[in-house]
């Protein structure tokens, strides 16, 4: 408080409701129209203009172009005699991991400067003119772009077999494939903006505006414009192409034509998993604080007879948000596992060598395929963020306290 809020409240008639309680805190910026003699003309004009632009923007272009082969086999072991045949082959693994994070605005700001404004007219003489003009203006324009092409073209082939053992003589033909697997993950996230304007215990700015204790005949006005305009523009256009191509392949062996022993073949097993996660478009906004006019004080008491005192405000708070998410997702996955294709004929052996055999593995193929996009929020949070874990994770916090010196910290005995 004042000197002059001191001054005021003390030559209040006990009529007139107290203002201990509502007074304003001390401000920032004090317009004050005191003491003046009688007969005078007092004028003042304050004008505070606060203006923020901020633009953030992202072009992004990526192209991963990948061919992975994990090849085991294609081994000949063909007109031999007199001894048995083996062909064995190791696994083939081939495993890719595309990750794409691309094409994220974030902006966090303060409420805005200026602070409370306090406006006073008190103890001016009689007849005098006192005027008091304040216009208060935050604008504060926020762009945020992002514009992202993904194009992720993978051909991944793992493969174990194509092995040959023909027209062998005089003992046993075996051909033994192991696994074959490819493991791909692609995983996307891109186009996303996030704007926090202030906080929760973020400062808001107030008015006060007193005219209290004039002369009679005086003539008091205190104008006051006061205007807040937010513009938020989020946009997101995001084009993702998945070209997936994975193949896990084992068998195609051939053994044809052996004579005088007993044929076998055994493959692997064949597993293809793909994992597509696209995370794209994505905007947040809040604007949690009043940067203009937060509280606002108007007091008129105390003036003489025939004074003419006037208080017009015009507030005007405005918030325009565009929050657009064009998207285009392309998943083309060509996923096959594959085996068997074995060939055992025409083997002849007598009679103790045994019929010919083939067995082959499993074949498992497993996709999934997950998308997520085109969220727009204002004021609550969406169901993902960019910047933290992944959709559905858990945060886990454990906390431990010894009781003991707990109680020495506070100078307490057990």
């Amino acid at each position: 408080m004042n000197k002059y809020q001191k001054k005021i409240l003390a030559a209040l008639s006990t009529g007139v409701m107290l203002l201990s309680t509502v007074a304003p805190a001390m401000a920032d910026t004090t317009l004050v129209i005191s003491g003046n003699g009688s007969n005078s003309t007092n004028n003042v004009g304050y004008a505070q203009t606060s203006t923020r632009t901020v633009v953030q923007n992202n072009t992004s272009n990526i192209s991963n172009n990948i061919d992975v082969d994990a090849e085991t086999g294609e081994n000949d072991a063909n007109d031999n005699t007199g001894g048995n045949v083996s062909i064995k082959t190791g696994d083939a693994d081939a495993n890719v991991t595309v990750k794409n994070y691309t094409g994220s605005n974030k902006a966090s700001f303060d409420c805005c400067d200026g602070g409370e404004v306090e406006v006073v007219i008190a103890e001016n003489g009689s007849d005098s003119n006192n005027t008091v003009g304040v216009a208060k203006t935050n604008v504060d324009t926020f762009f945020q772009y992002n514009n992202v092409d993904v194009n992720n073209d993978l051909d991944v082939d793992s493969e174990t077999g194509e092995n040959d053992a023909n027209d062998n003589t005089g003992g046993n033909v075996k051909i033994e494939t192991g696994d074959a697997d490819a493991d791909v993950a692609v995983v996307t996230k891109a186009g996303a903006n996030w704007l926090k304007k202030g906080g929760p215990a973020g400062a808001s700015s107030g008015v006060s505006a007193w005219i209290v204790g004039n002369g009679s005949d005086t003539n008091n006005t205190i104008s006051l414009a006061l205007t807040k305009v937010d513009t938020i523009t989020q946009n997101n256009t995001v084009d993702v192409n998945n070209d997936l191509d994975v193949d896990a392949e084992t068998g195609e062996n051939d053994a044809n034509d052996n004579t005088g022993g007993s044929v076998s073949i055994k493959t692997g097993d064949a597993d293809a998993n793909v994992d597509v996660k696209n995370l794209v478009g994505w905007n947040w906004a809040d604007i949690s604080c009043d940067c203009v006019f937060g509280d606002i004080l108007v007091k008129v008491a105390g003036n003489g007879t025939e004074s003419d005192n006037k208080i017009g405000a015009a507030l005007t708070d405005v918030l325009t948000l565009h929050q657009d998410n064009v998207t285009g997702l392309d998943n083309d996955l060509d996923v096959d596992a594959e085996t068997g294709e074995n060939d055992a004929n025409d083997n002849g052996g007598g009679v103790l060598a045994g019929d010919p055999s083939i067995e082959t593995g499993d074949a498992d193929v497993d996709v999934n395929v997950y998308n997520e996009s085109d969220s727009n929020s204002y004021g609550e949070p969406a169901s993902w963020s960019p910047w933290g874990a992944e959709t559905g994770s858990n945060v886990d916090i454990n906390v431990t306290i010894d009781i003991n010196a707990l109680l020495e910290a506070l100078g307490l005995d057990l």
